[in-house]
């Protein structure tokens, strides 16, 4: 649609206002006879206007006057109008019309890949793929073979349930759904063990169906079976059940990390400078040549992509590196902070692997000191249900 109206507003269209009592009739016998209207509005019932280009701007006056309705121009609008107004102007006529069949050639590229769906590392990723496939920004559009490419985006990724491709004036717009990994699913029908998912030390066990092989105290390892999915009859042969119940054991998760007593850090003064770069088709421009002010400075990098409408990319691209100042200081810690530093940071990180924190039942912490630093250690002893059912 965005490039139809463009083809018009090169072409040249006008605004119009049809008044009468058989708006329905006018508007069915345009939309029959296959006329474009765009941007219609209809304030009143017997008031309606639309854009309609100047090629069909005779047809729809010979309709409105079947139809019993009073037409008129409300605007003029496009490039005729334009080089009408500036015709004593050859050199703007002439820079629009090379403005005209530049836009009509770019038309014929795509300058922009959009992917939605899924995180920034997996756009990453389909982008590399499509690229090494040969499309890549830039390309002609009639090199694309879009259902090709989708199809072995398909057969190479089993994290992608469905991928649409479509092309939106120089716009390649990627729609990714991803595929929800499945469990593995136990009917309650079919016989299972057990099993620990870790190791750790027997706390507790509740053996609703099979036969508990552990006890409290006993250490067992990731894969070991806790609760068979048999049963054990003295007079009959074994029998298989579906095993149910809950093993509580002491398992253990550990951080280490050494704080140094002389520590160099960087903050941010808040003062920033801004360099542009203009890039046209991988030709870079760079707007201010001179060297930053700054001697020691992050910078953030953002692109801007010119665009005529939502879906028609130019194939230039507006990089602004903005450079936040940075100051070296340095921090002196005794024993003490150093420690402190030192157990909250490996709690920050224990605590982001715990889920929950409610089960916690010990803290240790070992430290071992040293004249330029302080080695911590954190360790949490947790409570959980450390089982998990695996078909015999």
């Amino acid at each position: 649609m965005h490039i139809k109206t463009v083809i018009y507003y090169i072409l040249g269209y006008v605004n119009v206002v049809v008044e009468g009592f058989f708006i329905e009739r006018f508007i069915n016998t345009c939309i029959s006879k296959r006329i474009f209207l765009w941007n219609t509005n209809r304030n009143k019932a017997t008031i309606f206007s639309a854009n309609t280009s100047i090629s069909n701007y005779r047809e729809v006056v010979k309709i409105a006057k079947k139809c019993q309705c009073k037409i008129k121009i409300n605007k003029k609008r496009g490039l005729p109008f334009i080089l009408n107004k500036y015709r004593k102007r050859k050199l703007f006529a002439i820079t629009l019309v090379v403005i005209i069949l530049a836009i009509f050639t770019i038309s014929n590229f795509i300058w922009n890949i959009e992917i939605s769906g899924i995180n920034e590392e997996k756009q990453k990723e389909i982008l590399s793929f499509i690229n090494n496939e040969g499309v890549n920004v830039g390309i002609y559009k009639k090199k694309v073979n879009i259902q090709g490419l989708i199809n072995k985006i398909r057969i190479a990724r089993e994290d992608i349930a469905w991928i649409g491709m479509e092309m939106k004036g120089t716009n390649l717009v990627i729609k990714v759904v991803e595929a929800d990994e499945k469990p593995q699913i136990i009917d309650k029908d079919e016989w299972c063990n057990i099993i620990a998912k870790k190791d750790g030390i027997i706390a507790k066990v509740e053996a609703l169906n099979g036969t508990p092989i552990v006890s409290e105290g006993d250490t067992v390892k990731k894969g070991d079976i806790l609760v068979q999915g048999w049963i054990e009859g003295e007079h009959t042969e074994n029998r298989y059940v579906h095993a149910e119940g809950n093993v509580m054991a002491k398992v253990w998760y550990s951080e280490k990390e050494k704080v140094y007593y002389k520590q160099e850090y960087e903050n941010q003064t808040g003062n920033k400078e801004k360099k542009y770069t203009l890039n046209i088709n991988n030709f870079k421009i760079n707007l201010f040549k001179t060297l930053s002010k700054f001697q020691n400075y992050d910078t953030i990098s953002t692109i801007k992509k010119l665009k005529i409408t939502s879906n028609f990319y130019l194939p230039v691209e507006i990089i602004v590196d903005e450079h936040l100042e940075k100051q070296k200081r340095q921090a002196n810690y005794s024993k003490n902070e150093a420690k402190e530093i030192g157990i909250n940071n490996l709690k920050n990180k224990l605590n982001e692997q715990i889920q929950d924190e409610g089960n916690i039942s010990n803290i240790y912490i070992n430290t071992s000191e040293t004249e330029d630093y302080i080695e911590v250690e954190v360790i949490y002893e947790v409570l959980e249900n450390i089982g998990t059912k695996e078909k015999l």
